[in-house]
């Protein structure tokens, strides 16, 4: 039997490109181990086109928000389901003086369709320490990501186009114009595998940077606020009574445990910020697959033409995986030029150094 893709892993990376193969008509098998840990179970799923304190634009904001929005309540409407959030995100300003920066910084056209400084204060007061005021970040959301992970698990079930469980790679056999696994003859395997992609043969020699991540998960009695909140940490209401807390960032200690260091730091950053008392009652930590230069790895490998990669989206896989998904389809499809900051061609220095090594 042959098939067009095999793609292994099924974070939010694997999802979204598995669903955008099968709709341009291809044959897809997913593939996942649910015993290997995944950034994408502990991932809060936020999509933010504004980010820092300096309100930085995120790359490519104006193709990824409009297309993502439409990509994820898509799917909803098609199968019925729910897993996407569109929420405004509320920057409290820390001072008179962040005010009239941030304000001043709203005021570049760039920047103007993803803000509002007419947030309404008030509805915050109370709950969040916002005695400066505040602005609105539009276009934002998150993606309940166990949720999506379960729904298109279960739509390739349903397909008798799923395999659960260990997955090991040296079972493929490269045949050239195509691959051999378990009696299926393969066109395409894609490996949408985070951070195990550092492990690799294929695919280690790319400069991945990997970042630890914590999130703390709490209960809240009476906090009726229904949209994001994001200063130093974010608090994302997931249901009445419940909110999450992130997330740290650290390039060292690259495990998936929980740190005691982790939770104070995020209860520091919170206290200064949610005026109402709260419990935390889960911790979470995960890695996720960054990259030195901050943009995704795509493309197909520069020797084994069969084998390609669709990861390296940081923290921000939930806003860059629907967009560039219909980018790689078009390239493997439909012969079309991938973003060059997106391509691994930009890194195959690294790949032919290697081997001049070896």
């Amino acid at each position: 039997m042959t098939i067009d893709f095999l793609i292994v892993g099924q974070g939010v990376a694997g999802s979204v490109l598995a669903w955008t193969l099968d709709r341009r008509g291809c044959s897809v098998v997913l593939a996942d181990d649910p015993a290997s840990p995944s950034a994408s179970g502990v991932a809060a799923g936020i999509v933010n086109p504004l980010t820092g304190r300096k309100l930085v634009r995120t790359w490519k904001a104006d193709e990824l928000f409009p297309f993502l929005h439409q990509f994820y309540t898509g799917i909803e409407q098609e199968l019925g389901v729910r897993f996407f959030h569109p929420k405004t995100i509320y920057r409290p300003f820390r001072s008179e003086t962040e005010k009239n920066e941030y304000l001043a910084l709203v005021a570049d056209p760039a920047v103007r369709p993803y803000a509002s400084e007419a947030a309404d204060n008030e509805q915050y007061a109370g709950y969040i320490a916002n005695s400066f005021g505040g602005l609105d970040v539009r276009q934002a959301g998150w993606l309940d990501l166990n949720e999506f992970v379960r729904i298109i698990k279960g739509y390739f079930i349903k397909k008798n186009q799923y395999y659960e469980g260990w997955f090991d790679s040296s079972e493929l056999i490269n045949k050239g114009e195509s691959v051999q696994w378990q009696g299926l003859t393969i066109n395409k395997v894609i490996f949408c595998d985070g951070t195990q992609a550092r492990e690799n043969p294929l695919f280690n020699w790319l400069p991945h940077n990997p970042v630890k991540g914590q999130i703390l998960t709490a209960v809240v009695d009476n906090y009726p606020i229904k949209h994001i909140v994001n200063q130093g940490v974010f608090i994302l209401p997931v249901r009445d009574g419940l909110i999450r807390i992130g997330a740290t960032y650290t390039w060292h200690d690259l495990d998936w445990q929980t740190t005691d260091d982790g939770r104070a730091f995020l209860e520091s950053k919170v206290q200064n910020l949610l005026t109402v008392p709260y419990r935390v009652v889960a911790q979470q930590a995960g890695i996720r697959p960054s990259t030195k230069d901050r943009r995704p790895f795509i493309g197909l490998h520069p020797e084994s033409l069969s084998f390609g990669i669709f990861g390296g989206m940081g923290t921000k896989g939930v806003s860059l995986a629907p967009y560039l998904a219909e980018q790689f389809a078009r390239h493997l499809l439909d012969g079309e030029d991938l973003d060059a900051e997106a391509n691994i061609s930009r890194c195959v220095s690294l790949y032919q150094g290697d081997k001049k090594q070896g």
